[in-house]
């Protein structure tokens, strides 16, 4: 018996932060996050508990890594002066939305997650320092930063986990109903399907760039 558990034990691929991360991302997206938890990643890993927090002291920690290793690997340093401060934007917007879309259940968690690891904070100080540069107002580009950022977090927020995936009323008017009484949401439905939301994510953030690109103008 001993000796049949000192080969299980033996045939165990070994544990390592990459290896811990990747298993925890991967439940996440299978599970959600209100269903992850320590003890079963280390179950799906074939160890206990503790042999994670050998790696990781804390659940909180293994967040932060889990953050660090999407903003290394996801999301690019831009910098003043690397290109033209719309692109980089636009970069960085993309950027995010490809990464919402990736990770749809963590994504609630890093949208709300302060981001102040190092590795978190050198991408945000690229951004903020592009916005900065754009000859603007200090106080008016860290502003246009920010509803920058409301819309791109608002926006993948939306379709990652919000309305369209949101509870439903028990009983949903007849679509006869809708088309007489209303028209206008009746309407407005094939807009608003999945295959829509590119297109929809492209036209604001057109327009929010063209509003920064007018403020600008008038600080010129």
């Amino acid at each position: 018996m001993a000796r049949a558990a000192a080969k299980t034990k033996a045939s165990k691929e070994p544990l390592s932060r990459e290896r811990i991360e990747t298993a925890a991302l991967e439940l996440i997206e299978a599970e959600g996050m209100a269903a992850f938890s320590t003890r079963k990643l280390a179950t799906g890993l074939g160890y206990e508990a503790m042999s994670i927090y050998h790696y990781f002291p804390s659940k909180g920690h293994l967040m932060d890594a889990l953050l660090d290793r999407i903003v290394s690997s996801e999301l690019s340093v831009v910098a003043p002066g690397g290109g033209n401060w719309r692109k980089q934007i636009e970069l960085t917007a993309y950027e995010w939305r490809s990464m919402a879309l990736k990770h749809p259940s963590l994504f609630p968690f890093l949208a709300l997650h302060r981001f102040n690891t190092p590795v978190a904070l050198r991408w945000l100080n690229g951004v903020i320092g592009v916005m900065t540069a754009t000859g603007l107002k200090h106080e008016t580009a860290v502003r246009l930063f920010r509803v920058v950022g409301y819309y791109i977090n608002g926006a993948m927020l939306d379709e990652v986990a919000g309305y369209s995936r949101g509870a439903s009323t028990v009983e949903p008017v007849p679509e006869e109903t809708m088309k007489r009484d209303y028209p206008a949401v009746d309407a407005a439905a094939p807009w608003f399907a999945e295959p829509e939301r590119k297109k929809t994510f492209d036209v604001g953030l057109a327009i929010m760039l063209d509003g920064i690109e007018r403020e600008i103008s008038r600080d010129a």
